[in-house]
């Protein structure tokens, strides 16, 4: 299966929902292949969120901020609207501060 046929529509009904061990952290998702996982969705951190976890993953993700900005407190980089990223599997990110909170726009990818 893949990720199902969508023409464009609007989101704003799609409900924010938390993301399970987040505090604070929560995402809409947009399109989702339920037999990979690979998903599309909008992530958002609320004003003061902090994470403690270092990341990496099994997938290919693609970052989009579209509002407010983040600080990667490990490597003390700060991601602002309009920034965008590419990650590889395995790839090492995070933890995450956002003091005012923000909004990217995610697709996660489980590639050959």
């Amino acid at each position: 299966m893949a990720k199902k046929e969508q023409e464009i529509h609007e989101t704003a009904s799609l409900r924010w929902t938390p993301v399970e061990g987040s505090p604070g952290v929560f995402e809409k998702v947009l399109n989702v292949d339920p037999d990979t996982g690979s998903v599309t969705r909008l992530l958002r951190y609320e004003p003061g969120t902090a994470t403690d976890q270092v990341l990496t993953h099994d997938f290919h993700e693609e970052i989009l901020v579209i509002e407010g900005a983040f600080i990667d407190t490990r490597s003390k980089v700060t991601f602002e609207k309009g920034h965008y990223g590419y990650r590889h599997p395995g790839m090492v990110h995070g933890p995450y501060y956002s003091e005012g909170g923000m909004t990217t726009f995610e697709i996660r990818n489980y590639e050959k």
